[in-house]
């Protein structure tokens, strides 16, 4: 799998359009496949499936949901700015 190619998503997808639970299902695949890289005592394998995943388009657009999608989303920061 090139991670350039799945960072991206298709020109025409809208936020609306991405299919939630196989975005899902993906992440928690590879967050599985390196604690079993981990447990394994394999850490080159574990850190190019961290690679993988931070650099996937489902990482990505996952890690961008539960951020804007969560309940202190409307809370200020530290700068006091929300």
């Amino acid at each position: 799998m090139n991670a350039a190619a799945s960072a991206c998503a298709h020109s025409g997808t809208s936020w609306d359009g991405i299919d939630w639970i196989a975005v899902q299902r993906r992440v928690k695949g590879l967050q599985a496949r390196i604690v079993k890289a981990v447990q394994d005592g394999r850490h080159n394998k574990a850190r190019a499936l961290q690679w993988l995943l931070t650099h996937s388009f489902s990482g990505k657009a996952l890690a961008v949901k539960r951020v804007s999608e969560n309940k202190g989303k409307n809370t200020p920061g530290v700068d006091k700015v929300t």
